[in-house]
């Protein structure tokens, strides 16, 4: 190789992750000679040069997953970064919250009963875990289909736990009711905000890297609460025996508007039942398919929990027929594997999974139900639909199973197209995040009619 290669001449090149690569060359004496960082090198895109990028300083190693940015989704940053402003907005709350509590219960009071305050911190912690518990069972199941809204819903009401902290001391005689209260809220923050937040990370992950991002996002919020305990120790003592209402509102609000920004912030690939609806109606209206950042920036934040429609998926069979001849009706017609039933009455829509109903099944199960749902609102849409909302709105009382029929077919022609165009803006088809449940039916498929 020495014979081939003259001085100066590259041998090889290194680089960190995606950045740009910086070469080698052999200096004369027969050693290796690197290019400094931040040159001008060979190896870029194409074979141009291109900047040599040096790897992360080891400080932002200690707090940002390995590889970043390329082991994490492209959302990361500024979601983190938000994320970080609230967690020190909160940390400066909490200890304006704790300042009061402490003081409720008798700390620097020399007539308090150290036996009725530790009562009444048992009965705010076992408050808090039957809450705990409570709220799990409830709604555990339906944190992930919704993250975002409930990562929101779980700071806000953190924020109400806090003020109902501050404001305990003022009310001496339901001091016992009100912290109780507060603690119970807490929990329900602590269940829905660690769930969202490990359906977040599952997001955020790209290289199988869930533990790590976790484990750095925990440094990070570590380094946040050391600032704030900091802070904390300069703010409290100007703090006066009475509660700093201006001061908490202050923080409260920015700790809304952070935690607003940073879940807004993200970009989520799979589909929810609002992204669904979001994509399906602009698709059916114009045609085109939305990308996942232009969906994701019209998802609502505030009233995200409660679509218009009241679609369930996966309930049990017997809870939609009752007779041969219902069962019948719902099966006619198509060969899908689910059965659904529309009441237009309600505005429900109770889909029935088969055994082998997979993820593409459960997706068009859902846009079916959606779409059922489009005919019984304004705006354009394709012309059978046109055609079938006009035939609905003309004879409201006809029966639901015939414009479900109606539907599978029109359906068998939309669904290839819609699903190719979620494909091909980015969307990831092979997993959602639909609610589903776990009721699962096999049933006689329906006859397909000879024609003679």
């Amino acid at each position: 190789m020495a014979g081939q290669t003259g001085a100066g001449a590259a041998l090889c090149s290194e680089r960190f992750g995606s950045q740009a690569a910086r070469g080698c060359s052999a200096a004369a004496d027969g050693s290796l000679r690197w290019e400094a960082w931040g040159r001008r090198c060979w190896g870029g895109a194409g074979g141009a040069p291109g900047p040599a990028a040096p790897p992360l300083p080891r400080l932002l190693t200690v707090f940002l997953p390995q590889g970043f940015p390329d082991s994490v989704s492209p959302d990361y940053l500024p979601y983190q970064l938000w994320d970080s402003v609230q967690a020190f907005a909160s940390s400066l709350s909490g200890s304006l919250a704790t300042h009061a509590v402490l003081l409720g219960i008798g700390v620097g009071n020399a007539s308090a009963s150290v036996s009725a305050a530790t009562a009444t911190w048992l009965l705010k912690d076992s408050t808090g875990m039957l809450g705990r518990i409570i709220f799990a069972w409830w709604k555990g199941s339906k944190l992930d289909c919704n993250a975002k809204q409930w990562r929101l819903f779980a700071d806000i009401l953190n924020d109400i736990a806090m003020f109902l902290e501050i404001m305990a001391p003022v009310l001496p005689i339901s001091f016992t009711i009100t912290i109780c209260v507060s603690n119970l809220a807490k929990c329900i923050v602590s269940v829905a905000g660690g769930a969202t937040r490990a359906a977040l990370t599952m997001h955020q992950a790209r290289r199988n890297n869930m533990a790590d991002v976790s484990a750095k996002d925990g440094s990070q919020e570590t380094l946040v609460n050391l600032a704030g305990l900091l802070a904390s120790l300069l703010m409290l003592p100007l703090v006066s025996d009475c509660p700093s209402l201006g001061c908490f509102f202050l923080l409260t609000a920015l700790h809304v508007y952070a935690n607003y920004r940073a879940v807004r912030a993200l970009v989520m690939e799979t589909l929810n039942e609002v992204r669904l609806w979001l994509v399906l109606k602009h698709f059916l209206q114009k045609g085109e398919v939305l990308d996942p950042t232009s969906a994701n920036q019209m998802e609502p934040l505030w009233t995200g929990f409660w679509p218009s429609l009241s679609l369930s998926l996966g309930v049990p069979l017997h809870r939609l027929v009752s007779s041969v001849t219902e069962l019948q009706q719902l099966a006619e017609g198509h060969q899908e594997p689910y059965l659904l039933r529309w009441d237009q009455s309600q505005g429900e829509v109770q889909v029935v999974l088969s055994q082998g109903a997979g993820p593409e099944t459960v997706l068009r199960a859902a846009t079916h139900g959606l779409v059922l749902g489009a005919l019984r609102e304004g705006g354009p849409l394709p012309r059978e639909l046109g055609e079938l909302r006009s035939r609905v709105r003309a004879d409201p009382n006809k029966e639901s199973w015939v414009l479900v029929k109606e539907t599978h077919r029109v359906l068998d022609k939309l669904f290839p197209e819609f699903l190719k165009g979620l494909q091909d803006a980015g969307w990831e088809t092979e997993k959602h995040q639909l609610e589903v449940d776990e009721w699962r039916a096999t049933w006689l498929p329906s006859p397909e009619k000879k024609v003679l």
